[in-house]
């Protein structure tokens, strides 16, 4: 393996970062900004194109009173200017239903194209796979009893967009 091809890994690799923190922030902006302009996606109950899905993700998203991403493992195929990969996330979803908080959690796999363009690596097909899920009541007792714990939020209150205040 090259210099170039584990630059060309860490590249990828920060793509999904980022589409995981612009998920959690609801950060569209950034969210579009790991997709090329004709990428197209594939989730089943979503085809179409990466920036209609962006938007659709926007929305489904609002109604959740928060949302935490997580990468697993990161498996990336090179070949030239294109890329394949398979990617492991966990994804946590406080959603209200019925009038009751509850969490769900999907675990499943990205198996994405990614295309080097006037040198940027971008996502150019993404499907996603669900792998399991499960819905949970919510409980937040360690929270709810920790006085003064700092809590996530979405952009641009989260912490994250404030680097003048951390310390």
């Amino acid at each position: 393996m090259t210099m170039d091809d584990l630059l060309a890994k860490q590249e990828i690799y920060e793509l999904s970062c980022t589409y995981m923190r612009s998920l959690d922030r609801l950060d569209i902006e950034l969210r579009r900004s790991v997709f090329h302009e004709d990428a197209t996606v594939d989730y089943g109950f979503f085809k179409g194109s990466g920036r209609d899905f962006v938007d659709f993700a926007q929305r489904a998203l609002q109604s959740h009173l928060a949302n935490h991403h997580m990468l697993g493992q990161v498996h990336v195929d090179l070949e030239g200017d294109t890329a394949y990969g398979e990617i492991y996330f966990q994804a946590f979803h406080r959603i209200v239903d019925k009038g009751e908080e509850k969490d769900l959690f999907i675990s499943g796999r990205y198996l994405d194209r990614y295309e080097k363009r006037d040198g940027v690596w971008k996502i150019a097909f993404r499907a996603e796979i669900n792998d399991w899920s499960r819905t949970d009541p919510a409980t937040d007792e360690f929270l709810k009893n920790t006085k003064n714990a700092l809590i996530g939020a979405r952009m641009p209150e989260d912490l994250s967009y404030h680097r003048d205040n951390w310390g």
